[in-house]
């Protein structure tokens, strides 16, 4: 018995990876995954652009030049403390990019390892980190920013750990539901026949094999972080002057929404295409990485 068993244990939960050639041959023919590749893209290069260029320094106050309109100098005009607004776009996307990164990290690091652990350990173990998911649900992330905003106050910091603690216990209940139909499969019932411990299973067997799941949350998690830290900042909750931010010229254009009404559809664009960009990339990566829709195009 000891070579079939040896087979079960081996085989995969799921079809093979495909090889990189044959992926990128079927992404470049997926729309959707072309598309929010494209734009997501886009909105990266902006945030690696300001780093090292800017038309203009993003923090130079200029109240002579407050409001000009598109010109040769100020390619989008000026905002009402004259600066460009072409700069700020730049390093409001820095800001974001950043402020995203660092919140989906802390979401999806503390998310699928309680995920993981309550999938693999059952019992009381379970039962508490699910029930601490629930009590976590009760805090968005604005309730939560205004909490801490009281405590230590308002600022990137805050909005960070804010948006990542909103984002642990939805990353929790999708990687616990994911692990637990894969600790039900054949090859996994094998390997604990064989003689493996849970961790050892966990790490060799369920998390490969729900990889692509949290790869395709995560695209998602990152848009919704955008749109957290938009809302954040708008709020004065976020990110604080003089760093800018594409929630803060919202904030800042809504006194002149009359006057000037282009400089909140120019933040407004930035997190339309950001939040698009993404949503689409995490749809194409869906059906990319699922086995269950993969198909030739």
């Amino acid at each position: 018995m000891s070579a079939p068993l040896t087979t079960l244990v081996d085989a995969p939960a799921v079809a093979r990876p495909l090889p990189a050639r044959t992926f990128w041959r079927r992404a470049l023919r997926h729309r959707s995954f072309v598309l929010g590749g494209a734009l997501s893209l886009l909105v990266l290069a902006s945030a690696l652009l300001s780093l090292v260029w800017t038309p203009w320094s993003p923090y130079e106050i200029d109240i002579a030049s407050k409001l000009r309109p598109p010109s040769a100098a100020h390619w989008l005009g000026t905002d009402v403390f004259g600066r460009d607004i072409v700069s700020l776009l730049l390093a409001g996307a820095r800001c974001t990019i950043m402020v995203g990164i660092i919140a989906v990290s802390i979401g999806l690091t503390f998310g699928v390892c309680l995920g993981l652990i309550a999938s693999a350990r059952r019992g009381w173990t379970e039962e508490i980190i699910m029930r601490f998911s629930d009590f976590t649900f009760a805090f968005p992330a604005v309730l939560s920013a205004i909490m801490l905003a009281a405590v230590v106050g308002p600022g990137m910091v805050t909005s960070i750990v804010a948006i990542g603690i909103f984002q642990i216990p939805t990353l929790i209940r999708l990687t616990r539901g994911s692990a637990n139909a894969i600790w039900a499969r054949e090859f996994v019932l094998a390997a604990r026949a064989a003689g493996k411990g849970r961790f050892r299973i966990t790490i060799e067997h369920v998390l490969p094999n729900i990889m692509s799941i949290l790869i395709v949350q995560a695209t998602i998690q990152f848009a919704l972080a955008i749109l957290a830290e938009a809302a954040l900042s708008y709020l004065g909750l976020g990110t604080q002057p003089p760093q800018p931010s594409w929630g803060r010229m919202l904030n800042d254009a809504q006194s002149l929404l009359f006057q000037s009404p282009m400089l909140a559809v120019y933040p407004g664009a930035a997190i339309a295409i950001a939040v698009l960009g993404l949503n689409l990339l995490g749809d194409g990566l869906r059906d990319l990485l699922d086995p269950r829709l993969a198909r030739e195009r």
